[in-house]
Protein backbone atom coordinates (compact mmCIF):
# COMPACT_ATOMS: atom_id res chain seq x y z
CA UNK A 1 0.00 0.00 0.00
CA UNK A 2 2.87 2.38 0.78
CA UNK A 3 4.41 1.62 -2.62
CA UNK A 4 1.12 2.41 -4.39
CA UNK A 5 0.79 5.64 -2.45
CA UNK A 6 4.35 6.64 -3.41
CA UNK A 7 3.60 5.94 -7.08
CA UNK A 8 0.38 7.93 -6.85
CA UNK A 9 2.13 10.93 -5.31
CA UNK A 10 5.01 10.75 -7.79
CA UNK A 11 2.68 11.09 -10.78
CA UNK A 12 2.99 14.39 -12.58
CA UNK A 13 -0.72 15.15 -12.34
CA UNK A 14 -0.78 15.01 -8.55
CA UNK A 15 2.25 17.29 -8.27
CA UNK A 16 0.76 19.71 -10.83
CA UNK A 17 -2.50 19.72 -8.88
CA UNK A 18 -0.66 20.44 -5.62
CA UNK A 19 1.21 23.34 -7.21
CA UNK A 20 -2.08 24.66 -8.62
CA UNK A 21 -3.76 24.52 -5.22
CA UNK A 22 -0.88 26.36 -3.56
CA UNK A 23 -0.79 29.05 -6.25
CA UNK A 24 -4.60 29.28 -6.11
CA UNK A 25 -4.47 29.87 -2.37
CA UNK A 26 -1.91 32.62 -2.79
CA UNK A 27 -3.95 34.13 -5.63
CA UNK A 28 -7.04 34.05 -3.40
CA UNK A 29 -5.18 36.04 -0.74
CA UNK A 30 -4.14 38.61 -3.37
CA UNK A 31 -7.72 38.95 -4.61
CA UNK A 32 -9.01 39.29 -1.02
CA UNK A 33 -6.56 42.10 -0.44
CA UNK A 34 -7.52 43.71 -3.75
CA UNK A 35 -11.21 43.65 -2.87
CA UNK A 36 -10.86 44.66 0.80
CA UNK A 37 -8.21 47.34 0.40
CA UNK A 38 -8.57 48.72 -3.14
CA UNK A 39 -12.03 48.07 -4.58
CA UNK A 40 -14.32 48.37 -1.56
CA UNK A 41 -12.96 51.67 -0.08
CA UNK A 42 -13.89 53.71 -3.21
CA UNK A 43 -17.28 51.97 -3.32
CA UNK A 44 -17.73 52.83 0.35
CA UNK A 45 -16.74 56.42 -0.38
CA UNK A 46 -19.25 56.65 -3.22
CA UNK A 47 -21.97 55.22 -0.98
CA UNK A 48 -21.31 57.80 1.75
CA UNK A 49 -18.68 56.04 3.86
CA UNK A 50 -20.48 52.71 3.98
CA UNK A 51 -18.16 49.83 4.97
CA UNK A 52 -19.61 46.71 3.36
CA UNK A 53 -17.63 44.36 5.57
CA UNK A 54 -19.46 45.75 8.63
CA UNK A 55 -22.97 45.41 7.22
CA UNK A 56 -24.99 42.93 9.21
CA UNK A 57 -28.48 42.09 10.30
CA UNK A 58 -28.51 41.64 14.07
CA UNK A 59 -30.83 38.82 15.11
CA UNK A 60 -30.02 39.03 18.81
CA UNK A 61 -27.92 41.83 20.34
CA UNK A 62 -25.04 41.08 22.68
CA UNK A 63 -26.02 40.88 26.32
CA UNK A 64 -23.27 40.72 28.93
CA UNK A 65 -20.90 37.90 28.04
CA UNK A 66 -23.23 36.53 25.37
CA UNK A 67 -22.09 37.51 21.89
CA UNK A 68 -24.53 38.94 19.38
CA UNK A 69 -26.10 36.77 16.75
CA UNK A 70 -25.95 38.44 13.34
CA UNK A 71 -26.09 37.71 9.63
CA UNK A 72 -23.01 39.39 8.11
CA UNK A 73 -24.29 40.05 4.61
CA UNK A 74 -21.64 42.73 3.96
CA UNK A 75 -18.84 40.17 4.29
CA UNK A 76 -20.85 37.95 1.95
CA UNK A 77 -21.00 40.78 -0.61
CA UNK A 78 -17.19 41.12 -0.37
CA UNK A 79 -16.83 37.36 -0.89
CA UNK A 80 -19.06 37.48 -3.97
CA UNK A 81 -16.94 40.29 -5.43
CA UNK A 82 -13.79 38.25 -4.74
CA UNK A 83 -15.33 35.24 -6.46
CA UNK A 84 -16.30 37.31 -9.51
CA UNK A 85 -12.77 38.69 -9.82
CA UNK A 86 -11.27 35.19 -9.58
CA UNK A 87 -13.81 33.87 -12.10
CA UNK A 88 -12.96 36.64 -14.60
CA UNK A 89 -9.21 36.02 -14.23
CA UNK A 90 -9.64 32.25 -14.63
CA UNK A 91 -11.88 32.85 -17.67
CA UNK A 92 -9.18 34.92 -19.36
CA UNK A 93 -6.48 32.36 -18.51
CA UNK A 94 -8.56 29.50 -19.94
CA UNK A 95 -9.41 31.61 -22.99
CA UNK A 96 -5.71 32.31 -23.61
CA UNK A 97 -4.78 28.63 -23.21
CA UNK A 98 -7.57 27.58 -25.59
CA UNK A 99 -6.41 30.15 -28.15
CA UNK A 100 -2.86 28.81 -27.96
CA UNK A 101 -4.13 25.23 -28.34
CA UNK A 102 -6.24 26.18 -31.38
CA UNK A 103 -3.25 27.90 -32.99
CA UNK A 104 -1.10 24.85 -32.35
CA UNK A 105 -3.79 22.53 -33.73
CA UNK A 106 -4.21 24.73 -36.83
CA UNK A 107 -0.55 24.33 -37.77
CA UNK A 108 -0.31 21.54 -40.34
CA UNK A 109 1.68 18.57 -39.21
CA UNK A 110 4.61 17.88 -41.53
CA UNK A 111 4.32 14.69 -43.52
CA UNK A 112 6.26 12.00 -41.75
CA UNK A 113 9.38 10.79 -43.51
CA UNK A 114 8.81 7.53 -45.36
CA UNK A 115 9.91 4.41 -43.54
CA UNK A 116 12.80 2.37 -44.90
CA UNK A 117 10.33 -0.13 -46.41
CA UNK A 118 8.34 2.61 -48.11
CA UNK A 119 11.51 4.19 -49.50
CA UNK A 120 12.67 0.82 -50.86
CA UNK A 121 9.27 0.16 -52.45
CA UNK A 122 9.30 3.63 -54.06
CA UNK A 123 12.76 2.89 -55.47
CA UNK A 124 11.59 -0.44 -56.91
CA UNK A 125 8.52 1.27 -58.40
CA UNK A 126 10.68 3.94 -60.03
CA UNK A 127 13.05 1.29 -61.45
CA UNK A 128 10.14 -0.69 -62.88
CA UNK A 129 8.68 2.47 -64.44
CA UNK A 130 12.02 3.39 -66.03
CA UNK A 131 12.49 -0.17 -67.52
CA UNK A 132 8.94 -0.35 -68.82
CA UNK A 133 8.95 3.07 -70.48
Amino acid sequence: MLKEFREFIARGNVIDLAVGVIIGGAFGAIVKSLVDQIIMPPIGFITGGLDFSQLKWVLKPAVGKTAEVAVSYGAFINTIIQFLIIAVVIFFIVKAVNTLRREKAAEPEPDPAPTATEALLAEIRDLLKSRGA
